[in-house]
C-alpha cells in the first residue's frame, strides 16, 4: 500500500509516516521548498532512508499533478497548511490560499488522477468558532461560525471534501481533530511556548514570558494519538467524518499553573500579557466529544494532558 502525506515534514506528518511505516506501507511525502531546509526537514530527518520526498505546493496544482502521477498512491493525506491561526490575521490571504485554494487542487487532481484512492483532509476545531453545544461540547452537528481565517479557510476546504465525496462518488473524509500538541510541536505555538520558556526560566535563563488571551480553553491531545485517529478514519469501510479530541478541556493559565509547577515554579510571576498576541475575534472554548470515534473503532488517546506536558518538558530540558 502506498500512501502519500502532504505536510510530511510537520509534526503529524512525521508521526504518521513513522506509524504508517510500521505497518508496512511505502510512504511518499511533499515538502514545500524553504530556504533552510536544514531546519525545514528535522522532523523526518531520521526518515530518510525509508520514505521518498518531492517538493511541491497545495497552491501550485502543476507540482500536485505531476507527484500524484508518479507515485498513484492508494491513500492520500493532505495535511499541508498555514497552521497558526493568530498568524493567519496577519496573512488572510496566504492562508485561504494554502487551506482552501490549496485543498481544491488536490481534490481536483485526486479526481481526475487517482480517483480510486482514499483521501484524508486535516479540518480543525477551529471551524465551530465560539459555537458550542448545550451540554459543552462540540461535535459534527454543532454550528460551524468560525472566527479566524485560518478557520474560514477550514471550514471552505471541508466543505469541498463533502461536496467531492457526495458528487464524484469519491472516498473522502475530513477528521475534525481538536488542538495537539508534543514535543515536535513549532515552538511558536503556545503548548511548546510555555514548556520551553519555562525550561528557560528555570535555568535562569529567561525572566518572562509574554502570551496573549490567558483565560482561552481548549481541548489538547498528542499527536501521535490523534494520527493513530486519522488513519481509522481514511481507512474506515464507509466514507463518513470524525470529530478527534480528548473530551477534556484546561484554559492556558491552567497549562501554565501545571507546566510553572512542575518546574517548582509560581508562574504568576514570570507570565505578562502582551496586546499583540491577542487575537482580533478571540475563540474563547473548545471541547470535543469524540463518542463516535472511540465507540465506533476502539480509539482512544494513550498520552494524558500531564503526560503529554511532562513529554514537552524533559525535550526541553535535554535539549537546553
Amino acid at each position: 500500500m502506498k500512501a502519500f502525506i502532504t505536510g510530511i515534514a510537520g509534526q503529524d506528518g512525521s508521526y504518521l509516516s513513522e506509524y504508517l511505516l510500521e505497518m508496512g506501507y511505502e510512504v511518499h511525502g511533499m515538502i514545500r521548498r524553504q530556504s533552510t531546509p536544514e531546519n525545514q526537514e528535522s522532523r523526518i530527518a531520521h526518515l530518510e532512508s525509508k520514505i521518498k520526498t518531492y517538493y511541491g505546493d497545495v497552491k501550485d496544482r502543476s507540482s500536485i499533478d505531476r507527484i500524484l502521477k508518479e507515485v498513484q498512491p492508494d491513500i492520500i493525506y493532505n495535511l499541508a497548511a498555514q497552521s497558526h491561526v493568530r498568524i493567519s490575521f496577519d496573512i488572510p490571504q496566504e492562508t485561504f490560499q494554502t487551506n482552501a485554494v490549496g485543498v481544491l487542487n488536490m481534490l481536483e487532481a485526486y479526481r481526475g488522477i487517482c480517483p480510486n484512492a482514499r483521501f484524508y483532509q486535516a479540518s480543525s476545531s477551529e471551524m465551530f468558532g465560539n459555537s458550542v453545544d448545550a451540554d459543552g461540547y462540540q461535535r459534527i452537528t454543532t454550528p460551524m461560525h468560525p472566527v479566524s481565517p485560518y478557520g474560514i479557510a477550514k471550514l471552505a476546504a471541508y466543505n469541498f471534501v463533502s461536496h467531492y465525496r457526495n458528487a464524484y462518488k469519491l472516498h473522502a473524509v475530513n477528521g475534525i481533530l481538536f488542538n495537539h500538541e508534543s514535543e515536535r510541536r513549532a515552538s511558536n505555538f503556545v503548548t511548546n511556548k510555555i514548556c520551553k520558556a519555562a525550561v528557560m526560566i528555570s535555568n535562569g535563563l529567561q525572566k518572562e514570558l509574554a502570551l496573549g488571551n490567558l483565560d482561552s480553553f481548549r481541548d489538547w491531545g498528542h499527536s501521535y494519538d490523534y494520527v493513530r485517529a486519522i488513519h481509522k478514519i481514511v481507512t474506515n469501510d464507509k466514507a463518513e467524518d470524525f470529530v478527534v479530541a480528548t473530551g477534556m478541556t484546561f484554559s492556558v493559565r491552567q497549562l501554565c499553573y501545571i507546566v510553572f509547577d512542575k518546574l517548582g515554579l509560581d508562574y504568576s510571576k514570570h507570565i505578562k500579557q502582551d496586546e499583540k498576541f491577542i487575537r482580533p475575534e478571540e475563540l474563547k472554548y473548545l471541547r470535543g466529544d469524540s463518542k463516535p470515534i472511540r465507540e465506533k473503532f476502539g480509539w482512544h488517546p494513550q498520552y494524558t494532558f500531564e503526560s503529554m506536558i511532562e513529554e514537552m518538558i524533559e525535550y526541553w530540558k535535554d535539549r537546553i
